[in-house]
């Protein structure tokens, strides 16, 4: 057992290391357009905390020295509020929190504007690994087990300055993706999807890590992100380009998992929209749709909660007609094919974006 913690612990620091070769004294390597926005808030709140700390106990220490008791009979003098110095230890802290408050927001909307260009992940986390799938490229990383340390890990690939959009989601239990280089952290919940976008800058391995302890083997649960440049990211788009490569299924594995589950026998999918059992699904994403529970936008939480609890948004006349749950009885990755072949039934590319319905966060 120590071996493989002093295995693991080896590989950690060099991955660690690799992070750090560019870093400043404060934090990593600046491996995204997000890092340098981050840092500069952390520089201006650190900075801004030590000048208030020096001028606080400085006056401390001069008052605690001026108004000492300088006799056995000496008494405080009587003490009177000052309205300006009253105003201002209110007006300059509520200013600056302010400050600091619109700096961070206007960084944090940075995070859930996609461009059209950006390249589309699905991230699934699972106790102890991360699963990413492109589904514009019909390419899926998944993790593999180091036979010393049992660390389970994943290397997945992104091309350098284009924007790429992650979705998550958890297979069980909470978890949280984070790259400490690109300075994105984003939890992974079950039954939802969360996600952000943010353009790497710098060709380089970058590491991945689980941020929320999510049961025995949190500490092994990480990754590699390997940032190509033009030339590399064109050579693992080739056919011959091995890495990451899924079966010849993968093309059309929704449509396969549509059919295996006999999804066809209720909904149709052709243009027409012609009603069998169920409603039809084509043109649905995006649409607004009217339903037991009110009036929703068919976005992709919809389409997911509509796969595994079916009951609990039913479409407007089609009450009684009771469409059997998957909860349990799909995978999070063939939930995201099923979601992607509906979503590409009408013929528009699949955007696999995230929602960016932080409400309940």
């Amino acid at each position: 057992m120590m071996g493989l913690s002093s295995h693991w612990l080896a590989d950690a620091a060099a991955g660690l290391a690799n992070d750090m070769s560019d870093a400043s004294f404060w934090m990593p390597t600046q491996a995204s357009d997000q890092a340098s926005r981050v840092d500069s808030l952390f520089d201006f709140i650190l900075w801004l905390s030590v000048f208030f700390f020096v001028v606080l106990m400085a006056a401390t220490v001069r008052f605690a020295w001026k108004y000492r008791q300088k006799s056995p009979n000496q008494r405080t003098s009587p003490v009177k509020h000052n309205f300006k110095i009253e105003f201002l230890w209110s007006a300059v802290p509520t200013v600056l929190l302010v400050v600091i408050f619109a700096w961070g927001f206007n960084d944090f909307t940075a995070l859930s504007a996609t461009p059209s260009n950006a390249l589309n992940l699905r991230v699934v986390a699972k106790q102890w690994a991360w699963t990413v799938s492109y589904p514009q490229l019909d390419r899926e990383c998944t993790p593999t087990i180091d036979p010393v340390s049992g660390t389970q890990a994943t290397t997945f690939y992104l091309p350098a300055n284009q924007p790429f959009t992650v979705q998550l989601s958890s297979d069980d239990v909470l978890h949280s993706f984070w790259i400490p280089a690109f300075r994105v952290k984003k939890d992974a919940v079950p039954n939802r999807y969360t996600g952000f976008t943010v353009t790497p800058t710098v060709p380089g391995s970058y590491h991945l890590f689980c941020a929320e302890y999510c049961g025995t083997n949190h500490s092994r649960m990480e990754g590699t992100v390997e940032v190509l440049n033009a030339e590399d990211w064109a050579k693992f788009l080739s056919k011959e380009d091995e890495r990451c490569k899924l079966d010849l299924k993968a093309p059309n594995y929704g449509e396969k998992l549509f059919a295996k589950y006999g999804c066809a026998g209720c909904h149709s999918v052709t243009e027409d929209r012609a009603t069998v059992v169920g409603p039809g699904l084509y043109g649905l994403p995006g649409r607004e749709e009217s339903t037991s529970a009110g009036k929703v936008v068919a976005d992709d939480d919809y389409l997911r909660e509509s796969i595994v609890y079916a009951s609990k948004k039913i479409v407007s006349g089609f009450e009684g007609k009771q469409m059997p749950s998957f909860e349990g009885r799909l995978s999070e990755q063939e939930i995201g094919a099923l979601i992607d072949y509906i979503k590409g039934l009408d013929g528009h590319e699949n955007d696999g974006g995230p929602t960016n319905d932080d409400k309940n966060e």
